[in-house]
């Protein structure tokens, strides 16, 4: 049986062709992702309100395979609507299914912390307007965030085509001297590749929405292996 020491049940948008690569990639022994899909076409505000509609019907469709955690996989997708509104998908999906639930952006919050990162340069694939959200969620929890620099792509199919070098120049591109840690957005950015590049050629701590995904989702299911070749968050 697939998932004899956990089953996550990820709730992705339509158009991600990574974050289900990447968790599967990262996944320990014993531990199996579940896929539903909700609507969504362009990273942009009103698509990602909307796709948030969705999340109780493919929670629902989660929970008929006895997943052990739903994990609502989209980042922007979860800070969009204001500081609390990844608490309130939680909440929703809990009452729903029965079943403990967690989004990505409250990983990577929890993930910073982890790591002890405070004053944060952050990299998207996004356009400006999803740039301010995300910039002003993660002020919300207590981050400086020192500069944030988007690719200004629209097309969630288009963000999963970008390669990983062109993600590490990126990243590379918007970290500032006195950045304590560095985070790229976006599940269906590609990054593991290059996470424990940047480290090495920064000196401080990368978090990513894949990485830190399965990072928090293995700590509430009581998992707290190690996972070398992803930077240091899962070798915490």
């Amino acid at each position: 049986m697939y998932g004899w020491r956990a089953r996550i049940g990820l709730i992705v948008p339509s158009s991600n062709t990574t974050m289900e690569p990447e968790l599967y990639r990262m996944a320990p022994q014993g531990v199996s992702v579940h896929t539903s899909r909700v609507p969504l076409r362009e990273v942009v505000p009103s698509e990602l309100l909307e796709m948030e509609r969705s999340a109780l019907r493919a929670a629902r469709e989660l929970a008929d395979a006895e997943v052990d955690l739903v994990l609502y996989g989209c980042t922007s997708g979860s800070l969009i609507g204001g500081p609390e509104f990844d608490r309130a998908i939680e909440v929703k999906i809990r009452e729903a299914t029965g079943r403990p639930a967690l989004t990505t952006a409250t990983a990577v919050v929890e993930a910073l912390r982890a790591l002890g990162a405070r004053r944060v340069a952050v990299a998207t694939p996004y356009v400006e307007e999803v740039n301010e959200a995300e910039r002003r969620y993660l002020e919300a929890h207590g981050f400086e965030v020192v500069a944030v620099r988007g690719m200004g792509i629209r097309r969630n199919v288009e963000i999963g085509r970008v390669p990983p070098h062109e993600v590490y120049r990126l990243a590379r591109s918007v970290y500032r001297e006195g950045a304590d840690g560095l985070f790229i957005s976006c599940t269906n950015l590609r990054t593991i590749e290059v996470v424990e590049l940047l480290e090495r050629d920064l000196g401080v701590p990368v978090v990513t929405s894949n990485q830190a995904s399965m990072w928090a989702s293995l700590r509430r299911l009581g998992i707290g292996e190690k996972i070398g070749g992803f930077g240091r968050l899962l070798m915490l």
